[in-house]
């Protein structure tokens, strides 16, 4: 396989708002159909194939994950959007809705997340 025939492949958990942000950025930025995307929901057979194809080639495997070239992998969502931001030349603070969702949905989603990790501390302390 050359790299002039290699489409990126973007691994992306279903529910997971990391993978939602790396979606919606692909989408709005053109490049949806320039990648394969390989979907798949937590817990089942298909997560266990995408687990074993991903952890030789990376230290923890987490999503969403890629493979931006041949034998390069990534696993962090802003380091797949910078990447792909690159590549089609598209700022992703100029794009209307990843920004909606990141300033928006997301970031509630995290201050959320981040306060039950800290109820879940002090209760496991208490």
């Amino acid at each position: 396989m050359t790299s002039e025939t290699f489409k990126p492949i973007v691994y992306l958990k279903e529910n997971c708002p990391f993978c939602l942000k790396v979606r919606l950025f692909l989408l709005e930025s053109g490049l949806a159909s320039d990648v394969e995307s390989r979907d798949f929901v937590p817990g089942t057979e298909q997560e266990e194939k995408i687990r074993a194809e991903l952890s030789p080639h990376l230290d923890r495997v987490s999503f969403p994950s890629a493979q931006l070239e041949p034998g390069r992998y990534v696993t962090e969502s802003d380091d797949i959007i910078a990447f792909f931001a690159a590549k089609a030349g598209r700022d992703p603070a100029g794009m209307t809705v990843y920004r909606n969702y990141v300033d928006g949905v997301f970031a509630m989603s995290m201050k959320l997340w981040k306060e039950n990790q800290e109820l879940k501390k002090v209760a496991s302390a208490a």
